[in-house]
Order: structure tokens, then sequence, then C-alpha cells
């Protein structure tokens, strides 16, 4: 359906951010830590590692991963985007009201 593709991505920007608090709040810390601790099979861990890597938001160490340079400047960002996404929502919910009531 017209959502699914919508609704598996804020599942995985879920799954990014709640290993981004991990990693800050108990950096440095390793895949199979993070595993254990959010309940995530390691192979989803590692691809949200990697992704959180390439946006600069963790950096690996020896130890485990470490929060990275980004990471402040996304957090001052981040309401910001979600008020954005939240307009979206909203229009495309008057959008489909109006469809209803013809």
């Amino acid at each position: 359906m017209l959502f699914e593709q919508a609704y598996t991505e804020l599942e995985l920007i879920d799954r990014h951010i709640l290993v981004l608090k991990f990693v800050v709040e108990r950096g440095p810390i390793g895949i199979l830590k993070l595993s254990e601790e959010t309940g995530m099979q390691a192979h989803k861990v590692r691809y949200s590692l990697r992704i959180l890597e390439q946006n600069g938001l963790i950096k690996p160490s020896q130890q485990g991963a470490i929060a990275g340079d980004n990471v402040a400047p996304f957090l001052q960002c981040v309401e910001e985007r979600y008020e954005s996404i939240r307009k979206l929502v909203g229009a495309i919910e008057t959008t489909e009201k109006s469809i209803q009531k013809n």
C-alpha cells in the first residue's frame, strides 16, 4: 500500500536513533553489547552503526562506537525535522479527508 515504504523508513530511523542513544549514553560500546541491550539482532545493529558513522554521528574506536562530531548539530535540528514531518502528515490527512467528502 502507499504507506508501507514510509512506515518502513520511519521504523529504520527509529532504530538508528535508538542505537545512537545507546552510543551517546554508554559509549564506547560494541555491536554485541548494543545488540544485547537494545534487543536487536547484531546485523541490524551493525547496519545502524554503519549509517550513523556515514553521517558523522558516531565514530569507531578500539573499545567500540563513540559519539561523533555531528551529534550536537543533529540534535539541534531534530525537532525542526520532526515538525516538518508532522506538517507533511497533516497535509496528507487534510487532502485525504477532502477526498472522502466528495
